[in-house]
């Protein structure tokens, strides 16, 4: 791991209790929709998908500027939703007027890759230096059963011709970023009965593409996977080990929300703190 990203606590596991990181919610739109996925906006659910609000660049640039005087150990400038956070230009603009003002901050970026191959070689160019890809199946009759749709050229496609477009944007799009020195880390969304055997194929698959490190997350029930029960500790710690064979396991993930602010693993989230004084709502037309 390169030394940098010692200081990033997503990425590091010695560091997620020591770094803070912050989440900016500018993404308002998604171009798939996974059975499991639910976004709205709320002050208490802590998981992904949830914000208090949607902020423009300008916004999301006072809101660093916030968070920097609350948590000074800060190294880490992240956005991860509530929507893709390339379905639009928001994290591109955001992430600029960022990297002008702070260029010491690590910026990262998650995404689920249906546009990655296209916006690749942006993302070097606003200073993003690590990205998360979630790539929940290699197999297009497997992801078929976990996305039931994206938007792909202004057209919504189902099923497995959407799964197959997907991958092949994952693909591509892992390997653009990889070759130009973006460090990449998996996120797979472990779901009982869909995927819990096929992890092992995921990592060797995106580990052949350059991936460095894989997060595999239970599923949260809800949408329309709310009957199928959560993981338990035994299907978890098998999938890990399936997919230790082929990449470093992070395994100190915390389900952040969209807006987080904080140190991970600190009992508080500065959150609160940080959106209690008014800003102008953003607004999409």
């Amino acid at each position: 791991m390169r030394p940098e990203l010692r200081r990033h606590p997503c990425l590091d596991a010695g560091s997620h209790n020591k770094y803070g990181r912050i989440h900016l919610p500018v993404s308002p739109i998604c171009n798939i929709q996974c059975k499991f996925c639910r976004r709205c906006f709320n002050k208490w659910e802590e998981r992904p998908g949830v914000t208090r609000k949607i902020l423009s660049p300008k916004e999301a640039l006072t809101i660093v500027d916030r968070a920097l005087e609350l948590c000074p150990q800060i190294t880490v400038v992240g956005i991860a939703g509530p929507g893709d956070s390339l379905a639009s230009n928001h994290a591109i603009d955001t992430f600029r007027v960022v990297h002008e003002k702070y260029p010491e901050l690590i910026k990262c970026l998650s995404t689920n890759g249906l546009m990655l191959p296209d916006r690749a070689k942006d993302l070097v160019e606003v200073g993003v230096s690590t990205l998360t890809v979630t790539v929940n199946a290699v197999d297009a009759d497997i992801l078929s059963n976990i996305c039931t749709h994206i938007v792909w050229d202004g057209k919504v496609n189902y099923g497995k011709e959407a799964a197959l477009r997907l991958l092949a944007s994952q693909t591509r799009g892992i390997w653009e970023a990889h070759k130009r020195g973006i460090f990449v880390k998996i996120n797979t969304v472990l779901i009982p009965g869909i995927n819990d055997e096929h992890v092992g194929d995921v990592a060797r698959t995106v580990a052949g593409l350059g991936a460095s490190k894989i997060n595999i997350i239970p599923l949260i029930p809800q949408f329309e996977m709310a009957d199928i029960e959560a993981p338990d500790c035994a299907m978890l710690n098998k999938a890990r080990e399936d997919a230790e064979q082929y990449l470093e396991v992070f395994r100190h993930c915390t389900h952040c929300r969209a807006d987080a602010c904080g140190i991970p693993g600190s009992n508080e989230d500065l959150a609160d703190r940080l959106y209690e004084q008014r800003i102008e709502t953003f607004s999409h037309g």
